[in-house]
C-alpha cells in the first residue's frame, strides 16, 4: 500500500532549526518529483518546496527561499526538509507528496501520487 510518513516536527524557538523527513513506500520513489507543503491553522495548504526525481533541480516558495533546503535520498526512499532561521510564521502542519510534474506540486494541482499523510506539526515560538 502506497503511503507517506512525515516525521521531525516539534516546538522550536524563533531562529532555530528542524529537519523533517518523509518516508515513502508503495511507489517507485525515483520516478516522481516530490514536494513539501504546509497548512497553518485557518489557512489553505500551500506549497513550500519541490525537487525532481533525481534531485537535480529544486524550487522554493518565496517565503522560505534561503532558509529551507529540500533534498532526497533515493536509496532510502526518503525526502527531507532542512529548516533554518525558523520564524513564527512557519508554524504549520507540514506534509509531503509526489506528482507526475513538478508544476503540479508548485501549483497544488493535478493528481497527487499518494494520499495525504497525517503530516508533522511544527510550532515556532517567538
Amino acid at each position: 500500500q502506497a503511503q507517506l510518513v512525515e516525521l521531525g516536527g516539534g516546538l522550536v524557538q524563533a531562529g532555530g532549526s528542524l529537519r523533517l523527513s518523509c518516508a515513502a513506500s508503495g511507489r517507485t520513489f525515483t520516478t516522481y518529483p516530490m514536494g513539501w507543503f504546509r497548512q497553518a491553522p485557518g489557512k489553505e495548504r500551500e506549497f513550500v518546496a519541490a525537487i525532481t526525481g533525481n534531485g537535480g533541480s529544486t524550487w522554493y516558495s518565496d517565503s522560505v527561499k534561503g532558509r529551507f533546503t529540500i533534498s532526497r535520498d533515493n536509496a532510502k526512499n526518503t525526502l527531507y526538509l532542512q529548516m533554518n532561521s525558523l520564524e513564527p510564521e512557519d508554524t504549520a502542519v507540514y506534509y509531503c507528496n509526489a506528482a507526475p510534474r513538478y508544476t503540479d506540486l508548485i501549483l497544488l494541482q493535478g493528481a497527487f501520487t499518494y494520499d495525504w499523510g497525517q503530516g508533522t506539526r511544527v510550532t515556532v515560538s517567538s
